[in-house]
């Protein structure tokens, strides 16, 4: 189906807004104005932007200790964003969470997560929820191919299946997990085939080709939304950067790394749209220099930005009290 000037234009601009996001990140981090690690998205920007261009804030997504272009793309406020990731007092969740803990339940962002593996076993059980509810909105968790090794995921598929919840599993190879590569620590021929093991069919995606996971998630959408139960989908990334920020990837070559960048997703995504004459190049450029201006505004406003009072929020949102 093709998507129109207007749907182009959003993908654009979310993809575009985590690359400038991140690398802003990348900045302020290396300044010494975020506390704590950060693990940035840089180079799978049409992999998480494709999984959720089709998703509604009422369908929900578990995501990863490397989430923030998973909450970009799921539409989360990017100065919440980085008044949180700041440790700020105004940020998403009070400042508390930072980097690897950021939550918006208000798009169906269920959070990142540090816990390696601990978004699929979320992402069922908010799937069965839409189940039982017979709500015909999904759960997407996703995960990367380092934490495809836990015994979580597997029990997660495997329940996905005996309960045939519509929740969709989208596992994000950029071909290493922290610093081992996947060629080495998956003992399976690939991911794909091990998940398809489980029962549930297992697509094989380029992860750097917005236009071909979004055209994925669409059939997984359909599969799913129609009562038939998970499905998965293996995105085959090139992550830009190492495990987090500061990683020497002592473990990568330099011929390597120089090759993960030619597969870069955005000239990719400008170079199809204006071949076709589908977008004009001024307006790919008028979305840079807005996303630009919107995240210079969200890093001033997040250094200006007062932090936790101790003696005030300490103690809350510790205990969730019901009525």
């Amino acid at each position: 189906m093709q998507l129109s000037r207007d749907d182009l234009k959003r993908a654009y601009r979310r993809m575009v807004t985590i690359r400038i996001f991140e690398e802003r990140v990348t900045k302020e981090f290396a300044a010494g104005n975020i506390p704590g690690f950060a693990h940035v998205y840089l180079g799978q920007e049409a992999s998480g932007v494709g999984v959720c261009f089709d998703l509604t804030d009422e369908d929900h997504i578990g995501s990863t200790h490397r989430g923030h272009g998973h909450c970009i793309a799921k539409g989360v406020d990017v100065r919440g964003m980085m008044h949180e990731i700041m440790g700020k007092r105004d940020g998403l969740c009070g400042g508390k969470g930072g980097s690897m803990h950021i939550a918006d339940l208000s798009k169906g962002m269920l959070g990142a997560n540090a816990i390696v593996g601990g978004a699929p076993p979320i992402a069922v059980g908010a799937a069965l929820t839409h189940k039982y509810r017979k709500s015909g909105r999904v759960a997407v968790a996703f995960t990367g191919d380092g934490a495809s090794n836990q015994g979580t995921v597997f029990e997660a598929l495997n329940m996905a299946v005996v309960l045939k919840v519509p929740c969709i599993f989208a596992f994000e190879n950029n071909g290493y997990g922290e610093h081992t590569a996947v060629s080495y620590a998956c003992g399976a021929p690939s991911m794909a085939e091990r998940v398809r093991g489980f029962g549930l069919p297992c697509e094989v995606v380029d992860g750097m080709d917005f236009f071909a996971v979004q055209a994925a998630m669409k059939r997984a959408l359909d599969h799913a939304r129609a009562g038939n139960g998970p499905y998965a989908l293996e995105l085959q990334c090139k992550r830009f950067l190492g495990h987090f920020i500061g990683d020497p990837q002592a473990y990568r070559t330099p011929e390597e790394l120089a090759e993960a960048r030619s597969h870069d997703p955005i000239p990719k995504f400008r170079r199809r749209v204006l071949e076709a004459g589908l977008l004009d190049e001024a307006d790919l450029d008028a979305i840079d220099r807005e996303v630009g201006d919107e995240v210079e505004s969200a890093v001033a406003s997040g250094m200006a930005a007062p932090s936790p009072d101790p003696a005030k929020d300490l103690t809350r949102d510790v205990y969730v009290k019901y009525a």
